[in-house]
């Protein structure tokens, strides 16, 4: 079973000065956090933010490529979780045919950003996922978890990118 989630924030992860993309349920009952890289980071933050480049960036082009071939994201799904590595799919469809592309979450996330589809992990994905080895030197899965859940919108903009 999937759990529809939004982006509920982009941040610096304090202890391995890491961005993290923080997922959390619509029903505001699970967080997820998903350590990217910076610029998988950055992709998403330009487009939290709204922010024009002169030129398209990669995920831009995807989604032009995508417009203009008339294919239709339907959603994104974390749908894996292996050896600490997060794996999703993109779920498109055109001319009433769906298939599925393997992807990073980080792109998946950013390419959804862009398509406006609605973003899903799957209920076993939040079940088995574990903390960073770095964060649980510092502290427990729960402990990051409750952090994670108790973070104002004023927290979320602290770390900027």
């Amino acid at each position: 079973m999937e759990v529809e989630m939004k982006i509920r924030g982009l941040m610096m992860d304090p202890v391995t000065n890491m961005p993290i993309v923080v997922l959390k349920d619509v029903q505001g009952n699970a967080v997820l956090p998903i350590w990217v890289g910076i610029y998988e980071a950055n992709a998403i933050a330009l487009e939290i933010e709204k922010v024009q480049t002169p030129r398209p960036m990669t995920h831009d082009l995807l989604k032009n490529v995508l417009l203009g071939l008339d294919v239709r994201v339907q959603k994104v799904v974390v749908n894996d979780l292996k050896d600490d590595t997060f794996y999703a799919l993109i779920w498109v469809e055109r001319d009433g045919q769906t298939m599925t592309i393997d992807s990073r979450p980080s792109d998946a996330l950013a390419l959804a950003l862009r398509m406006d589809c609605p973003i899903f992990v799957d209920e076993d994905v939040l079940k088995n996922s574990k903390v960073s080895s770095a964060i649980s030197e510092r502290s427990t899965g729960d402990q990051l978890r409750t952090w994670l859940e108790n973070l104002s919108d004023e927290d979320l903009g602290r770390y900027k990118m």
